[in-house]
This record gives C-alpha cells, structure tokens and sequence, in this order.
C-alpha cells in the first residue's frame, strides 16, 4: 500500500468523521465509494483502521474516539492547523489529476505559472539544518541579478508566491525574498546560529502579507463591508484577530489588530467601493490618497 493511499485515506476518514460519527462499516462504505471514484484501493480491515486512527492522532493532533452505546467513531479532539489542512488541499488536487480521463474540459486552471516551487525542498532543508545558502536575486526593477548570501529561517506563502524570510549577511538585516525570483541556489556547508531576539514564526504575526513590522505599531482597525461582501472575509479571514462586531441586511463590521502595511492597504483596495475603513484615521488618509492619485490617471 502506496504512502499516497495512506494520506489519502487519512483525509477521507478524518473528513467523515468531521461531518457526524459514523460505525466502521459505515466508514468502509465511505471507502470504497472513494476507491471507485478515484480508482484506488482504500479498503482496509479493522486492524489498519486502528493504525490509522494513531496515524492521525500524530501526524495531525486528530483524536478519534469510539462510542459504544452509539457504536460509532468520532473526533473527539480536533487541532486544525494551516499545514494539515493544506496538505489535505493538496491530496484534493492530485487525486482529481490522477484520474484515468481526459480533465481538460472539466477543470480550468488559474492563468499563473507556479514558479520557485522547485527551491522549496532546498530551503526546507537549509533552514532545518542551518546551513547558509546562496543564490542569484533577480528584482523586478533591476537589470542585473546579485548575487546574495543569507541565514533562511522561514518559508511564506502570499498571494499564490512562494517568498524566505532571511538575514542577508552582506545588508546586515532580514530581508523577504521572492523564489520565483531566485535561481543557481547553492545550500553551502556553513552554519548559523538563530538569534534569540526574533522568532521567525511571530514576526509576521501582526502583519498582514509579507511586509514586515519594521518600527510600526499594532493598531485598530475597524471596517465596515457593504452588499454582503463580508462573506468573503467571514469564509477567510483578513487576519487571525478578526472580529465581527455587527452583521445584519448584508452589512457586516469587523474588528482588527495588525499592522496597517502596504499589502494591507491592497487589500482593501480590492475590496472596492463595497467596504469603507473607519479606522485608524491615518489609513483612511491612505486610501484617499492612493485614491485620489487612481483618479488622476483617468480624470484629464
């Protein structure tokens, strides 16, 4: 039995049981209808059930329970995490491009290219072991690449691009990096010690996308979304301190502390003319001004 069975296995059983509990033959049922959708063998026997039920308990902090008088499995605990989750996502994806058919008239693809996804190995690798790397830099904005060395010590995902946290030895600070805008990547055999005065996992804590704090302060940030485009942020949050205060006849407020950053400033931008910052005051002048320049281009 392949490893791609056995996760995908894990994600039908986790996913059934999410919905209501369920006895074993039920969960059997389950299985085998997704074998014959995907055309695979998840039929297992009650004793690899059992192996699986401590396989999710580790590998995802899921905890499944039977209940007698109900004779029926559930979760009993549930630590959902972004990595679990996306690797589901990911087991999704792969079982529906693994099907024995032609998809091209079934599924359309986002127009982007995945780039840099090929350095994620690499950096996993150097920022476990601490070993420097070295790479070429190409900017948006310059003609030529640089050459860098830095100290990895967090991978970022942001609007479908892959970006490293890291310290750049030659600029003497940390610096984002885009992978898709890096090549010739060279995992060296020099090591480096974390600082203590910066946690790699927190630093973006109060941020929003992949600018960092830099000397900016944490502030309130109340918004009012309007013609039910609250949804969308109820479904995914802005940020992981979001609060709705009030929803009702398609208007909804929320509640934020983050650090007001540029990438924090797109976005509500993209949400239009269907959301309106209250505060704080100072991203108000923002927008204003961002706004007031967009007009300019059109207005002659």
């Amino acid at each position: 039995m392949s490893k791609q069975e056995s996760l995908a296995r894990h994600s039908i059983i986790i996913k059934t049981l999410r919905k209501r509990p369920h006895s074993f033959e039920e969960i059997l049922e389950k299985l085998e209808e997704e074998s014959e959708l995907h055309d695979m063998n998840f039929e297992i026997s009650k004793r690899t059930f059992q192996r699986d039920v401590k396989e999710i308990e580790t590998l995802y902090k899921i905890y499944i329970k039977y209940n007698r008088g109900q004779k029926a499995y559930y979760i009993s605990e549930d630590h959902q995490d972004d990595y679990s989750e996306r690797m589901f996502e990911a087991l999704d994806i792969f079982q529906v491009l693994n099907l024995n058919q032609s998809l091209a008239q079934y599924i359309q693809f986002d127009t982007r290219k995945p780039m840099g996804t090929e350095h994620l190995s690499g950096f996993v690798y150097a920022i476990q072991n601490r070993f420097q790397v070295q790479f070429r830099y190409q900017k948006f904005y310059e003609k030529e690449a640089e050459i860098r060395t830095v100290e990895p010590y967090l991978l970022k995902e942001y609007r479908k691009r892959w970006y490293v946290f890291a310290y750049d030895l030659d600029k003497k600070e940390f610096r984002t990096f885009g992978l898709d805008r890096l090549y010739a990547l060279n995992i060296t055999q020099t090591k480096f010690q974390q600082p203590q005065k910066i946690d790699p996992n927190d630093y973006f804590g109060n941020s929003f996308g992949i600018i960092g704090p830099g000397d900016k302060k944490v502030e309130n940030i109340k918004l009012v979304f309007t013609n039910n485009q609250g949804n969308y942020v109820r479904t995914m949050p802005l940020h992981k301190s979001q609060i709705i205060t009030y929803d009702q006849n398609g208007e909804m407020h929320v509640e934020l502390k983050l650090i007001p950053t540029y990438d924090f400033l797109m976005e509500i931008l993209f949400h239009g003319e269907y959301v309106k910052v209250i505060e704080p005051q100072s991203l108000v002048n923002n927008l204003k001004d961002k706004l007031k320049r967009m007009s300019a281009i059109y207005i002659q």
